[in-house]
């Protein structure tokens, strides 16, 4: 199958053999996809180098054979954001996610206008903890997995002063012991409101979101993760 001028967001891109690029991009039709960039080597072959670098937004030509496909033209849309530090570090952790969770070949338009919203946010440097909860909370929906945040599994809506335990198969339980992995129901309604909560409460929801997604990992487990826990500790993200 051809596909011709197919927007997408590059993900990753590595070297394979001596003038190739294995190149993982999230389209805007088809959902993740492989694709084989050969003979990308020599001055003549910079421009399209410097389109698979990771959050370049591009148009793709390529022909699908299998689970890879041929990348025959590319082309940039627009400057990708310069981030630095840790919204720079951030995209690692998205982009991993992404790699991790979606199959290839799996049409996925509302994950790649959710990279979309993502990637504007970094770019104007909003607040990166909440940035990372909503990117976190969005997937999980998208993938099938998410539910209403701000209602129990009792079916009553989270008292803002109680707190709760995250069952990834019923959603927020009442934990009347207020166990360490709780959170309170402020913040569940905060997140499910998409009201940014105070600092406390985002701390509270980067480790129920991080469980959700544990769960859906499996056996797997996230560079990335340790880079974040790090820049936690030392206040600048969560």
């Amino acid at each position: 199958m051809r596909v011709q001028g197919q927007p997408a967001f590059v993900l990753h891109a590595r070297a394979w053999r001596e003038t190739s690029f294995i190149v993982e991009v999230l389209t805007q039709d088809y959902g993740r996809l492989a694709l084989v960039a050969r003979g990308m080597t020599g001055a003549k072959k910079h421009n399209q180098r410097a389109a698979l670098q990771p959050m370049q937004y591009v148009r793709l030509d390529y022909q699908l054979k299998g689970e890879m496909a041929s990348m025959q033209q590319v082309e940039t849309l627009d400057v990708a954001p310069r981030l630095q530090g840790d919204y720079l570090l951030s995209t690692f952790y998205i982009h991993e996610l992404l790699l991790k969770l979606l199959p290839r070949q799996d049409a996925a338009n509302d994950v790649f206008e959710l990279y979309q919203e993502t990637r504007n946010r970094l770019a104007l440097q909003e607040s990166l903890a909440w940035t990372l909860r909503r990117f976190e909370r969005d997937l999980l929906q998208a993938i099938g997995v998410g539910f209403a945040f701000d209602l129990a599994h009792d079916g009553q809506i989270c008292d803002p002063a109680a707190r709760y335990r995250i069952d990834s198969e019923h959603g927020p339980v009442r934990d009347n012991r207020h166990s360490a992995a709780s959170v309170s129901g402020a913040a569940l309604i905060a997140l499910a409101h998409d009201k940014m909560p105070v600092n406390e409460q985002l701390q509270e929801l980067r480790g129920a979101l991080r469980g959700l997604i544990k769960e859906q990992l499996g056996n797997t487990e996230l560079k990335s993760w340790g880079l974040l826990s790090e820049l936690a500790r030392v206040g600048k993200t969560a």
